[in-house]
């Protein structure tokens, strides 16, 4: 087999459509300043964060997008997980989603072998994750 001439060295930016703009708004900014990350840009109904490494995007949903809310399960996106430096900081981030108000469908724990993570949703009910691998094992899965 031929070697691919292009290779993928990351990805660049995730979007994601919100059915209230200004309440994802405020709930993503809270999350993106308590994760480290600043607002890149912002348009209209368009707003994207980032650490200098990971971009994050919402824009409000059209309305026809609208009258079809998410369900995980259904063919599409399932969750997100953002990557954090070690438990204790997965820890932190359960405190302030609690303290946030924000839905946690799985608390933080032990899921796999050395993977700790905690799972909650946005205000469309999105699943999103902060864990972290590997910090028992130096990384060897």
């Amino acid at each position: 087999m031929a070697k691919p001439e292009c290779r993928v060295v990351g990805i660049d930016h995730l979007v994601i459509r919100v059915s209230d703009y200004e309440k994802s708004k405020r709930f993503y900014g809270a999350l993106f300043a308590f994760l480290g990350f600043e607002v890149l840009a912002e348009y209209g109904d368009m707003i994207g964060w980032t650490n200098g490494k990971t971009r994050f995007w919402i824009g409000q949903a059209d309305a026809e997008g609208k009258k079809h809310k998410h369900r995980i399960g259904d063919v599409g996106f399932h969750h997100y997980a953002f990557e954090l430096r070690n438990r204790n900081d997965v820890d932190e981030l359960q405190d302030f989603l609690k303290a946030q108000g924000a839905t946690i469908v799985d608390p933080a724990d032990e899921y796999y072998d050395d993977y700790y993570a905690v799972f909650f949703l946005d205000p469309d009910g999105l699943k999103l994750e902060g864990m972290k691998w590997g910090e028992r094992t130096g990384g060897e899965a």
